[in-house]
């Protein structure tokens, strides 16, 4: 599979603190094993490979059927399609725990909201909360 295949963009990749951050969490320093900064970027290469891959695969799935929203759905059969199906329970595992993380920040609500305070009251506060904070700075309080 070329980038070219999927009208690839040099421009894509992934986070290297990110990934740095998942693989250290994988390999702790207490196991001796080190990471080096080109295994990284190869494994970021890979990952955006892996994504491409799916994505394009997942899309042809959703057109097939009509769709123009790639769905959870699409994502697990173009993962059976292309060999990976072993992987399709932890993706659904995945999607559950993210469905859940989305439901409880939507719970929560907004601040702002819940205050009961009109937008021009919290302008005000606003205003009131820097100038203290200016004076602080320079040294006035």
């Amino acid at each position: 599979m070329s980038d070219h295949e999927y009208g690839g963009n040099d421009d894509l990749s992934l986070p290297k603190a990110t990934v740095q951050k998942i693989v250290s969490e994988i390999l702790p320093p207490s196991t001796g094993v080190s990471f080096s900064k080109e295994a990284r970027d190869l494994l970021i290469e890979c990952c955006v490979e892996f994504i491409t891959l799916v994505s394009s695969e997942a899309n042809e799935i959703s057109e097939k059927e009509a769709k123009k929203t790639i769905a959870c759905d699409h994502i697990t059969k173009a993962l059976d399609t292309l060999g990976f199906g072993d992987y399709v329970p932890a993706v659904l595992e995945a999607a559950a725990q993210h469905k859940e993380t989305q439901r409880v920040r939507e719970k929560r609500g907004n601040k702002f909201e819940d205050s009961g305070m009109t937008m021009e009251q919290l302008f005000e506060l606003q205003q009131k909360e820097f100038e203290e904070a200016k004076k602080k700075q320079s040294g006035e309080a």
